[in-house]
């Protein structure tokens, strides 16, 4: 929501566009110095005497690798339409104004984080991956569709479908992760598993950004859309059956 406040700043004080998105970037500074003062605030407590040890990744190895690579699959998907991007191709496929999308990403934002706490519910009636594929799929769907809708209206609706599905498997792919592995491995499993994301995240907003400016149809949601389908066939085909100790005491 704070994205339309340049255009609120250029209307009370008279301020054009590059002073107007100079003060929104020193605002977004501010904030990050603030987000250090409350982190230094948290108890260093020290670690627990009794608690396991932290070991390599040994007998989940083959595990761990095969999900950090479904994994990093997704996140080099999402690098297509990290929400930059997606800002650009609204603005030069429908002409829509800094606030208007700011105002789109502020509820896409909220069914987001709403997500999480919904996706806990689903996960305990038919497990962690039958909630991360299903969940993932159908927002996987709306994006493909988005670039093939002809006005702004049933993009929006796309959009907001999507964000109240897509981030319910982050809750759930990191609880699978830590419940399929033994307590020691679990800091390693998590490393092998976040690592390969971001890398593959970093590398398509690149080439994103080249298939916009070649053409405006939507191409990198059409080809985020198209491999998060992969993803979410893979992970339900090698994974419906590696159920984690609670699943498998539940009979989910």
């Amino acid at each position: 929501m704070a994205a339309g406040v340049p255009d609120l700043l250029r209307q009370i004080v008279d301020l054009d566009i590059k002073q107007a998105l100079q003060i929104a970037f020193l605002l977004y500074a501010f904030l990050g110095v603030g987000a250090l003062l409350l982190y230094r605030k948290l108890p260093d407590e020290p670690l627990d005497a009794s608690a396991v040890s932290a070991e390599p990744l040994r007998k989940s190895r083959t595990i761990v690798l095969t999900l950090a690579a479904l994994f990093s699959l997704d996140a080099f998907a999402g690098g297509f339409v990290v929400q930059s991007l997606l800002a650009l191709w609204l603005f030069q496929r429908f002409g829509l104004s800094l606030a208007a999308t700011g105002a789109i990403f502020f509820l896409t934002g909220i069914l987001s984080a709403g997500s999480y706490l919904v996706a806990v519910q689903i996960s305990k009636r038919i497990g962690l991956v039958n909630t991360m594929v299903f969940t993932h799929l159908p927002s996987s769907l709306c994006l493909l569709l988005i670039p093939f809708m002809p006005s702004l209206g049933p993009v929006i609706v796309l959009l907001l479908i999507r964000s109240a599905l897509s981030q319910m498997d982050v809750p759930t792919r990191t609880s699978y992760v830590m419940a399929v592995v033994s307590p020691g491995e679990r800091a390693a499993a998590a490393s092998v598993t976040a690592v390969p994301r971001s890398l593959a995240a970093a590398a398509s907003p690149m080439l994103a950004g080249s298939l916009l400016a070649m053409s405006g149809f939507g191409w990198p949601l059409l080809i985020a859309g198209a491999l998060k389908i992969v993803y979410d066939i893979l992970l339900l085909a090698m994974f419906r059956k590696v159920r984690p100790p609670e699943e498998r005491l539940e009979g989910l």
